[in-house]
């Protein structure tokens, strides 16, 4: 099993970037699949973004594409999601996951989840 923990989220103004990162303990990451989801109120869970550690291949959602990036930081052995050019529909709770099927966008594909951090993006 894998224990997630975000943080980096905060208040910023359109336009703005923000990093998040997840610490993993227990198992490494490179065991699962790992992505990004969020949720804004009122609305389902969304995926964002994921990553196949054990062929390098990382996907994106359309809304996100060209301004998120998902890394890996080995030495601290988190999930970092870069947010750059931030829109008030990015608001929401971001949640760090972590599952077993490659190229899984759905929120029953992951097993595992952190307990979130908010972004809340300003007009």
């Amino acid at each position: 099993q894998v224990q997630l923990v975000e943080s980096g989220g905060g208040l910023v103004q359109t336009g703005d970037s923000l990093r998040l990162s997840c610490a993993a303990s227990g198992r490494s990451f490179s065991s699962y699949i790992t992505g990004w989801f969020r949720q804004a109120p009122g609305k389902e869970r969304e995926f964002v973004a994921a990553a196949n550690w054990g062929s390098g291949s990382t996907y994106y959602a359309d809304s996100v594409t060209g301004r998120f990036t998902i890394s890996r930081n080995n030495a601290k052995n988190t999930l970092d999601l870069q947010m750059n050019s931030l829109k008030p529909d990015d608001t929401g709770v971001y949640y760090c996951a972590a599952g077993e099927r490659p190229w899984a966008r759905r929120v029953i594909d992951f097993g595992f989840w952190g307990q979130g951090t908010q972004v809340t993006v300003s007009s």
